[in-house]
C-alpha cells in the first residue's frame, strides 16, 4: 500500500459506514433494537477508522511534501461543477466537524440507557451523519475519479 491508496481506502470506509447507517436506520424502524445497536456501533467504529486514516493521510502527505507545500488535493473541474464541488465540500467539512461531537454524544445517550434523549438527538444527528458519509464518498470521486487535477 502506498500513500496514494489511502484516499480510496477512506472512501471505501465512508461507503461502508453509509451502508451500516442505512441498515441501522432500517433496523430501528422495524423494531430490531439489538441489530440497530450492532449496526450503529459498527458504523461508529468504521467512521473512527476512517478518521484515523484521513488524518494519517494528511500527516503523511505533509511529511512527503516538505515544508511550505500544500497537502490538500486540487480539484480539476471547471465551470459550474467547480461551484457544485466547493459548496458540497464546505458543507461536508462543517458538518463533519459537528458530527465529531454529535455522534459520540448520541451514542453515549444510548449506552447510558437514556433512550428518550437518544431518540431526540438521533433524529437530528442521523441525517447529518448520513450526509457527511455520502458526501465523503462523493468528494473522493470528484477529486480522484471524475475531475482529477492535471499536474
Amino acid at each position: 500500500m502506498t500513500l496514494n491508496d489511502i484516499p480510496a481506502l477512506n472512501a471505501g470506509l465512508n461507503a461502508l459506514a453509509t451502508v451500516l447507517i442505512t441498515a441501522g436506520f432500517i433496523c430501528i424502524k422495524t423494531g430490531r433494537k439489538i441489530a440497530h445497536r450492532a449496526c450503529m456501533l459498527a458504523a461508529g467504529a468504521v467512521s473512527a477508522v476512517f478518521l484515523v486514516g484521513y488524518i494519517g493521510h494528511k500527516i503523511l502527505k505533509g511529511m512527503a511534501a516538505g515544508a511550505g507545500e500544500a497537502v490538500h488535493t486540487q480539484f480539476g473541474g471547471e465551470g459550474a461543477i467547480r461551484a457544485v464541488y466547493f459548496v458540497m465540500l464546505i458543507s461536508h467539512i462543517l458538518l463533519a466537524i459537528s458530527i465529531a461531537y454529535l455522534v459520540p454524544k448520541t451514542f453515549a445517550l444510548a449506552l447510558q440507557g437514556d433512550f428518550e434523549r437518544h431518540r431526540t438527538w438521533a433524529r437530528v444527528v442521523f441525517p447529518i451523519w448520513y450526509y457527511v458519509s455520502i458526501t465523503g464518498v462523493l468528494v473522493y470521486f470528484f477529486l480522484y475519479q471524475w475531475w482529477p487535477a492535471t499536474p
